[in-house]
């Protein structure tokens, strides 16, 4: 089950990729709102890019992905004990904010 967001409909500055559909896991939502943080961040971070939470071969393979037009994996520690992954389907039609427990 995922909690919709709203759909992005203007280019955003320095995106890579399209993201289509916003959506993130009522888990996220509520381990993120505890955290103090907003999903918003993360997808920024992952649309731009910014996928240093991962090693340079993970990294590799999204730089290919955005390319190729695949799918493209972030992964964010928020705290030491909380982790986020942010994925944008190849499609393109949809970006989750998802607790890897959610996957």
């Amino acid at each position: 089950m995922q909690a919709h967001m709203e759909r992005v409909t203007t280019p955003q500055t320095g995106a890579l990729f399209p993201l289509g559909k916003l959506a993130v896991t009522p888990a996220a939502l509520d381990a993120l709102t505890r955290a103090g943080r907003l999903p918003l961040e993360f997808i920024n971070r992952h649309v731009r890019g910014d996928w240093s939470d991962m090693d340079e071969e993970d990294q590799a393979e999204n730089r290919f992905s955005v390319e190729k037009g695949f799918r493209v994996f972030s992964s964010y520690a928020v705290t030491p004990d909380l982790k986020v992954w942010v994925i944008t389907e190849a499609d393109r039609s949809v970006t989750t904010v998802l607790l890897p427990s959610d996957y």
